[in-house]
């Protein structure tokens, strides 16, 4: 073998190093989320995500108007995120909520595999799936079964690549437009495509300045391409304006829990990983320049406003920072990786790439289907309302009804018409979300009085911790069924 031969094959074996690293980490995460996949089935919303999917596919129609509750019935509403709720609604009708809980958990897993990858690409592999493993660990509270998670992947590849074109001094990738595209169909944090582009156009900035005006044009060009492919969208604009309504804030933003700003109390692991980071940032003496610092402040403080955006400042910092890192502390680079000498275990994995990557893949699609036959996952009794909603369908009960917003969900889903549930982005706006914050109030009979009057309520589905129980027995109402996580009322006699 002469050495062009050997040099190629050692570069084989250290890409295939490489991957390899990546996929074990991916698929240890994947192996910890499905011991715990009753988990992403906590949020409320997931409930009406799959509805609607499951509507679109079974009608074919984008929804203009509100067809899910009776307080707003009619009024302009849009299914923005209509790709995801449908690849959910697709997973449902293949495995039910198994389905469901396995896309999500996939979905993660390739999210933590190509942030270990692009990191691998400036930092040993060892470090870097370190790395990818801790950040994608530390968003774990926002693994819901929910649109936005799709958008991870996108949002790795989006980051990664436009700071390394900035960083190599050459025009974006022009096919990153197509992520845009299918970002802006899965979820409405498509808009953040174009904060990120425009960060990494001042990361360009920063290195070159004015000296090449034609790469800067085309910097340019991209950014206002970007919100304008957006637009091959069903609803075209309309999306971009609904995001942008939820953006500036409305009523219910102070009211629903991942919209708040961040408290520490409720996120102690991720507050000591924050001070920890800034502790190394200031101890390790790491230059970034301006604009990757300005970079890491936004991610920072739209976590700190809005505790569902956790995953900007941990899957992307990371991403965005790993070249200083490398070439500041040589010794945690990929560089110095390659110039050691392969080991044994490594040089016998990366010559069995193929079959392990099929051994991984067969058992995969076993566990998969071992665990849907097995292991049946259910959303949360404590959004479910099961006991009740069968105690209602055995009553026969009809009528409005009026429900706390966990429950919202899973009457979408089992076609009963809400007073109230999680699609307040778009509806139960006017004061109507913050009075039906305000009937739970210590104050708050007269308001809820009100409101079974104006709405001609004929029944009542709450928690069981719902602060109007009290308020509905002084009002005479009767208790037709009460279980550990549901209460239902009937008017009295």
């Amino acid at each position: 073998m002469n050495d062009a031969q050997a040099s190629v094959e050692a570069a084989t074996l250290d890409e295939r190093t490489r991957l390899i690293f990546c996929l074990f980490t991916a698929c240890i995460m994947a192996a910890v989320l499905a011991a715990f996949a009753g988990s992403v089935l906590q949020d409320p919303d997931s409930w009406w995500q799959v509805k609607v999917g499951l509507d679109f596919l079974a009608n074919r129609t984008f929804p203009t108007v509100d067809p899910y509750s009776y307080t707003f019935a009619g009024q302009p509403w849009i299914a923005k995120e209509w790709l995801g709720q449908v690849l959910l609604a697709l997973a449902y009708r293949a495995g039910g909520w198994n389905g469901v809980a396995t896309l999500i958990i996939v979905t993660i897993a390739l999210t933590v595999f190509l942030l270990g990858w692009f990191l691998s690409t400036w930092l040993k592999p060892i470090l870097a799936i370190a790395l990818a493993f801790v950040a994608t660990a530390l968003i774990s509270p926002i693994y819901t079964g929910r649109p936005h998670i799709f958008t991870f992947p996108i949002i790795v590849i989006w980051t990664a690549m436009l700071f390394r074109a900035a960083r190599e001094e050459r025009a974006p990738p022009w096919w990153l437009l197509v992520l845009v595209v299918l970002w802006a169909n899965l979820h409405a944090t498509f808009t953040l495509s174009f904060i990120i582009a425009a960060f990494a156009g001042l990361d360009l900035l920063a290195r070159t300045g004015f000296s090449k005006p034609a790469l800067l044009a085309k910097w340019v060009a991209f950014g206002l391409l970007c919100p304008l492919v957006s637009l091959i969208h069903p609803y075209g604009v309309q999306a971009i304006l609904a995001t942008f309504a939820v953006a500036y804030g409305n009523e219910a933003v102070p009211l629903i829990t991942e919209w708040r700003a961040f408290n520490a109390q409720d996120y102690p692991v991720q507050e000591v990983a924050m001070l920890l980071a800034l502790f190394g940032l200031l101890v390790s003496g790491l230059r970034i320049g301006w604009a990757k610092a300005l970079f890491i402040v936004f991610t920072l403080h739209v976590y700190l406003a809005h505790v569902r955006f956790m995953y900007l400042f941990f899957l992307l910092v990371p991403i965005v920072i790993a070249m200083e890192v490398a070439q500041q502390y040589p010794s945690l680079s990929a560089t110095a990786w390659l110039a050691e000498k392969r080991d044994g275990l490594e040089k016998f994995f990366a010559r069995r790439f193929y079959a392990i990557c099929g051994a991984a893949a067969v058992l995969l699609v076993g566990a998969v289907a071992v665990l849907g036959s097995t292991y049946q996952v259910t959303p949360s009794p404590k959004t479910s309302a099961s006991g009740a909603l069968a105690f209602a369908q055995s009553q026969h009960l009809s009528g409005n009804v009026l429900n706390s917003y966990d429950f919202g969900g899973t009457l979408i889903f089992h076609g009963i018409k809400t007073y109230i549930d999680g699609r307040t982005d778009q509806l139960f706006l006017g004061g109507f979300t913050k009075t039906d914050d305000e009937t739970t109030h210590s104050d708050g009979k007269p308001l809820l009085e009100a409101q079974l009057k104006k709405y001609g309520v004929g029944w009542a589905l709450l928690t069981a911790g719902d602060y109007r129980i009290p308020f509905f027995d002084q009002l005479g109402w009767k208790r037709a069924y009460a279980d550990d996580y549901a209460v239902i009322y009937l008017p009295g006699a």
